[in-house]
């Protein structure tokens, strides 16, 4: 019976993510100082609890980035988290009720900040904006908040929002009337391009590319208007030169990409992502919720991250090849016994379990290093240090196939969430 309470409850927190209910009045959690560890990184950098901030996001990476105007005037990069859950598929939101997680340029004020969220803290983005509003995109109520759920929100680790929520009030308590919120589908780099070129939203990730090299040449945030359209960034002459100067390079870079043979694709989410770090854990949840988690929305997935689809120069789906006659007759001439089958399923299924746990430069994981466990990545408490930036490590080859007879008796293997 408490099974099912526990569910149902479940189920209903899962249908209001991201709608903040102000379910936590009373609670003190939003005047938690920045971790000392955070106040020291500061310091090196030369900058203050009081500068003002601006913040990055990537849905592709699953990563969010704090940047700090240090005493030059200019931001640089303070920490960089990841993100535990966004929802959807790489692409503007465009109306209520789609999971899209948005992408564009938005400004958080003090009253968007919430003391009293139902998932820990939050805060809203400012979605829709005067840009979406243009194109008659709808739905509201877009966070940054804890808990590990998304239907549209960048959910990050009760620790980690607690971290950032403290940042940021710190910096508007001082004076900044609002900071800029980027959220970008993937870092905006040539390879990226490159694979992405025949998306359908590829012309709107290109207008947001030119903000993200306004404010990689100068520093600052990004002076944002719309017309026709379309995102427009106000740059003084001299900054204007450097932002062409830099998207010329970097358009020679990714037709250098497709000369060498760099082939487009399209990335399939189950229902968006987690970070590279937490998949492991994440694909062990069940659906309801849990001690150190919350409630996780949509596991399915999460365990093998997107499909991704070859594309031929048209934009088209490139059909998989279908197994070979040889590969038949391989099959059925091989045979394979108990253990064997038990030792490739085994290897097979390794290296995509182990993808967070172990990386292939064995290099001890910044969760183990920081935290003793991966566990402690879900603590409510903020006393923690959170890792500055995180190296996630390439994935491990995969094993090539085993051909195995079928015909062979033996207990079945399962294999946990093969997407």
């Amino acid at each position: 019976m408490m099974k099912r309470i526990a569910l149902a409850a479940s189920l209903v927190l899962a249908l209001a993510a991201c709608q903040d209910d102000n379910l936590s009045r009373g609670s003190t959690r939003h005047l938690v100082p920045i971790p000392s560890a955070t106040m020291a990184l500061m310091s090196t950098k030369g900058m203050s609890k009081e500068d003002p901030i601006l913040i990055r996001a990537y849905k592709k990476e699953s990563e969010l980035e704090i940047w700090k105007r240090g005493s030059n005037g200019k931001y640089a990069l303070l920490k960089t988290y990841p993100v535990c859950r966004w929802s959807g598929q790489l692409g503007p939101k465009n109306r209520e009720g789609d999971r899209q997680v948005p992408e564009g340029f938005y400004t958080v004020t003090p009253a968007q900040m919430n003391p009293n969220s139902n998932f820990y803290l939050s805060f809203d983005t400012g979605y829709p904006n005067a840009f979406d509003r243009s194109l008659g995109r709808n739905g509201g109520d877009i966070m940054v908040h804890g808990s590990c759920s998304s239907r549209g929100c960048f959910a990050m680790t009760d620790q980690n929002v607690a971290e950032i929520y403290a940042i940021a009030r710190e910096a508007l308590g001082a004076g900044q009337r609002g900071f800029q919120f980027q959220s970008y589908p993937f870092r905006m780099t040539a390879e990226n391009l490159a694979k992405h070129r025949l998306d359908p939203n590829i012309a709107f990730w290109k207008n947001l590319k030119e903000g993200a090299d306004a404010f990689e040449v100068t520093k600052d945030e990004v002076r944002v208007a719309v017309g026709r359209g379309r995102y427009e960034f106000n740059l003084d002459p001299d900054s204007a030169s450097v932002v062409t100067q830099k998207r010329a390079r970097d358009e020679q870079e990714v037709a250098e990409l497709v000369a060498k043979g760099e082939k487009p694709i399209k990335l399939v989410y189950h229902d968006g992502d987690t970070h590279e770090s937490f998949r492991t854990a994440l694909a062990n949840v069940t659906g309801v919720t849990d001690t150190k988690l919350g409630y996780v929305s949509r596991t399915e997935g999460i365990s093998s991250g997107p499909r991704v689809i070859a594309l031929n120069d048209t934009g088209k789906e490139v059909p998989e090849a279908p197994p070979t006659a040889l590969a038949f007759a391989s099959m059925k001439e091989v045979p394979v016994s108990q253990a064997e089958t038990r030792e490739a399923v085994t290897q097979q299924t390794a290296p995509v379990a182990a993808t967070a746990a172990a990386p292939a430069s064995g290099e001890t994981p910044f969760y183990k290093k920081m935290f003793g466990g991966v566990a402690d990545l879900f603590s409510t408490s903020a006393a923690q240090p959170v890792a500055e930036t995180v190296q996630v490590a390439p994935a491990a080859p995969a094993a090539k196939p085993v051909l195995q007879k079928r015909a062979q008796a033996g207990p079945a293997v399962k294999v946990a969430n093969a997407n």
